[in-house]
């Protein structure tokens, strides 16, 4: 029994990095950012994103990232291609901007599957994030109707 602990505590310890990153968000930096099935520029291209289209990076080898689209798609980037700039994705067929984190408050503007948007304030608002869209509308949204911020 006494192996059998420290085995998990060693595996523990080795996966733990893991896991944390597998909630680490990042953004496409590039106007195109070429994806790859393998970590090598000399892998299959299989995948093209537009600047500022989130992924979440799943695996850090330093150099290259293995990452998650809104659609689900698992790939490798360079890391060049990415920053920390936080945006997410429209994921339900309808959204809506709100003045304030509250469901009764003003509706800023009604949005459609797939539009981007800026974070403003990662920090969440009882299931509410503050976003801003590209025209300069800016308030909250709730998480659940989006993709890239949990």
């Amino acid at each position: 029994m006494f192996q059998l602990s420290k085995l998990f505590t060693a595996l523990s310890l080795v996966l733990m990095p893991w896991v944390a990153s597998a909630l680490e968000f990042k953004s496409v930096s590039v106007p195109k950012a070429v994806f790859y099935d393998a970590p090598s520029s000399a892998a299959k291209k299989i995948l093209l994103l537009s600047q500022d289209c989130p992924v979440e990076v799943i695996v850090n080898l330093g150099d290259w990232l293995k990452v998650r689209d809104a659609q689900g798609s698992i790939s490798w980037v360079e890391t060049k291609q990415l920053s920390n700039k936080r945006t997410v994705v429209v994921s339900s067929p309808r959204a809506e901007i709100r003045q304030a984190a509250d469901a009764t408050s003003n509706l800023l503007a009604t949005l459609e599957k797939d539009v981007l948007l800026e974070v403003v304030d990662a920090k969440l608002n009882h299931g509410w994030i503050k976003v801003k869209h590209r025209d300069g509308i800016t308030g909250y949204i709730q998480i659940s109707l989006i993709w890239g911020a949990n």
